[in-house]
This record gives structure tokens, sequence and C-alpha cells, in this order.
């Protein structure tokens, strides 16, 4: 059967609510656990075919030759990055199959295995990937669609995403009336961090890089997916997306360690002239800015749909801010006003 048949069909037996075809195909539908997005995902399997199955990716209709999916995952394939291969669509359906990468992210292997050598072998190995991404570079034969080379974290969006927590955890999930005085010192702490990252300069950024959004193969290599936002901004975003990762917490130790592997290999090809000193101290700026944006996802989550389970990484995540925010005696005063607030 064809690639567009099988969507064809499939999307037709998500439309009936069952998880097979009441005229006798071939064809099984499974939900699968989505992600942080309103997308939602189906393992599409053909009974008579084991070896043939597939991810169904269900979200709102779109046009192609404009959805950042699409764009950004033709991008990565032509560049050689490991990604889920795009088999058929159906634009007015909101309907993408992709190849199946199977279930095993590399936040499950990590959490399988308990030997340090093998984790350290791990992050190196998603490293190695993302400097992969870091070097692409914008062509003119690049679809016109493509928004990934002209949108940036400037002081404007990173803005943005800080009072987005402010809103969404502060102000909503924690309902704490702060009085105008404390937002004020608040925002002026952050538009000084943020005013510091935009200056930094801007490579092609994966923007939501961290343990669950790389796909480990049965055959060991690590695809990258969750692409879609990708945009141009400092290298540290996604250093920070990974090595503070929410979702898995590392001694202060590895962190800079494994930042030092990132730093020396980008450093070899030439695509880093600062010091690592200098390199060390944007990482801890950005994972302030990265993991207080985080939070506030993970509060407008619950907030606004409900979805509650990611509640429960907020307390490591605050932990990470606190703990890089006393590495700068300047931000003193944003330090005290965050934890007044969130401890209350």
């Amino acid at each position: 059967m064809e690639a567009s048949q099988i969507l064809k069909e499939a999307y037709a037996i998500i439309q009936s609510g069952t998880d097979s075809n009441n005229d006798g195909g071939s064809l099984q539908v499974l939900q699968m656990p989505g992600d942080a997005s309103i997308r939602r995902y189906y393992r599409v399997l053909d009974t008579n075919n084991p070896g043939q199955h597939y991810v169904l990716m269900s979200a709102d209709a779109f046009a192609a030759e404009e959805y950042s999916f699409l764009l950004v995952q033709n991008l990565l394939q032509k560049q050689g990055i490991p990604v889920p291969e795009v088999k058929a669509c159906v634009e007015t359906d909101g309907t993408i199959l992709l190849s199946d990468l199977g279930d095993s992210t590399m936040l499950h292997c990590l959490e399988a295995s308990m030997e340090e050598s093998v984790e350290v072998a791990m992050f190196q190995k998603a490293i190695d990937l993302m400097l992969k991404i870091h070097r692409i570079k914008e062509k003119e034969d690049e679809p016109h669609g493509l928004k990934a080379f002209s949108t940036a974290f400037d002081e404007e969006l990173l803005m943005w995403e800080v009072n987005f927590t402010i809103e969404y955890f502060l102000l909503n999930y924690l309902e704490r009336k702060l009085p105008k005085k404390d937002l004020e010192g608040i925002r002026a702490a952050f538009t000084d961090i943020c005013q510091r990252l935009s200056k930094e300069p801007r490579i092609f950024t994966h923007r939501d890089y961290h343990t669950r959004n790389i796909m480990v193969t049965a055959d060991d290599t690590y695809h990258s997916i969750d692409f879609q936002d990708a945009r141009m901004g400092p290298r540290q975003y996604d250093l920070a997306s990974l090595l503070r990762d929410s979702y898995y917490q590392m001694k202060e130790q590895k962190v800079y360690s494994l930042l030092k592997y990132y730093y020396g290999s980008a450093k070899e090809a030439g695509d880093i002239n600062c010091s690592l000193e200098e390199f060390e101290r944007v990482f801890d700026l950005m994972s302030i800015q990265r993991n207080f944006k985080a939070i506030g996802s993970f509060a407008s989550f619950y907030t606004r749909r409900e979805d509650a389970k990611y509640l429960r990484f907020i307390g490591n995540t605050f932990e990470n801010v606190r703990r890089n925010l006393a590495k700068f005696p300047e931000y003193k005063e944003l330090h005290q006003l965050l934890f007044s607030w969130y401890y209350f």
C-alpha cells in the first residue's frame, strides 16, 4: 500500500473513533503519548506486513509551502541530520505520515542506565548532533517560507518568554499578588539579562533541544525531533536546554565537563573565537533565561489546558535558576525577589 493511501485510511480510522478499519482492512492505529504541544501522534501498523509501521502526526490544517515542520525537516534532512522521514501529508486534514523511530528517547535510555560512562557517552553523542545543527547556514535556494533564518532570539523575543513565565507561573499558577515595584524589579533585571544575551553571535538553533526531543534508534543513531521552532540565537541556548534539562538533572561538575566538550569541538572547527571563561559565563546567563521560560511553559500547560504532568519539573528547574543567579552578584535583587515569591 502506498504511503498516501496508508495516511488516508489511518486518518479515517482515527476519525471513526476506533483503532482499526471496520471494513476489514489491515491497518491498526494506536494513539501515542503526546508532547507538550497540541499535536497528536499515532502509531500506524500494517498487520499484514509486520515490518511496515509509521507515525501519524495530526494537527491543524496547513499549507505545505509555509509549514515550519516540513520546511525545517527538509532543511535538516538535506544537511544530513537524522530526522523522521516524511512519507506523505494531507494539508487539509493537518496530517503527516512519518517514519517510525520507535519509543526510545534519550531520556529513556539515560534512565535505563546506571553507568556514568554511558551517561557521558550519550551526552557527547547528543552534543555531536547539536554541533551539526549549529553549523547549518542559510543558502539562496532555501524555501521562501522558511523563517528559521529570519527569526531570532533578540531582546524582544527573550523578554516575551520572560513575561510569559511571569504571567502563567507567578500570577496565574501561584496566584501571587506582586506589588508593582516587585514586578518592575523582576522585569528590569531580566531586561538587562536579555539585552546581554541578544548581543551574542547568532547561529542556527533547534530551540527545544533536550533529552525528550532526541530519539535513539536500535542502531544507536540519534535523531532530532520537535525542530519546527528553529531560529537564530546564541549557541548556548541549545546547550543550556540539553545540559540544564528540566527532565534530567546532572551534577554541576559534569555539566561543565560536557560544556568543555562542546567548546573544544567548536573551537577546533573554528566556530568559536571567545575564551572558555566567556563562553561559560554566557552559558550560565542563558541557563537562567532558558530555565525560567521552561517554568512558564510547565505552568501554562496546567492553567490553559489542565495538563498537570509537567508541574513536577518546576522544582528542579527553579533550582537551576537559583543556582545560576547566585553566580551573578549584579542580579542579587532578582534572586531575592523570585525566591521570596516562589517560596513565599
